[in-house]
């Protein structure tokens, strides 16, 4: 059983100010940008810029694409989305609400990533420390000649 908090500020910049602090904490993101709005694409790189100067180094981000449905509004095209998630190394997908299309596939595949890496830590984390010898330092109470000190 996985639980999962999640944050929408709808990249509204009056959430600019505390969504740094949310950064630090989180361990996952979805960038998600309108294939109807040229602008929400464009603002991804400047999201995606924010999430990595302040937030964990092994955070999974998601770039998501939403409203799918809306093919004859498009002006965003699925390849230019691809190429930008490939370029940055993230997860894509093109979602749909209205349509039901993708959007459980889009949270399952990011916390499958999530609960792999937590997984990962975890066993590399417990391994370090059942394999971590004791180091201590010997203290020969022996004099020079064998024979014990005495007083």
């Amino acid at each position: 059983m996985v639980k999962a908090q999640i944050w929408d500020t709808a990249g509204q910049e009056h959430y600019r100010a505390i969504t740094s602090a949310y950064y630090r904490r989180a361990v996952g993101a979805f960038l998600v940008y309108d294939i109807t709005e040229r602008q929400t694409f464009d603002n991804v790189q400047r999201w995606l810029r924010e999430l990595r100067d302040h937030g964990d180094s092994n955070i999974v981000i998601m770039m998501a694409a939403i409203k799918s449905d809306l093919k004859h509004l498009r002006v965003v095209t699925e390849e230019d989305g691809q190429a930008l998630a490939e370029k940055e190394g993230l997860s894509f997908l093109e979602t749909s609400a209205l349509e039901a299309y993708n959007v459980d596939k889009a949270f399952q595949i990011i916390l499958t990533e999530i609960y792999h890496i937590i997984s990962k830590k975890a066993s590399t984390a417990q391994e370090a420390a059942s394999t971590v010898p004791c180091q201590g330092t010997t203290i020969n109470v022996a004099d020079a000649s064998g024979n014990k000190r005495r007083g």
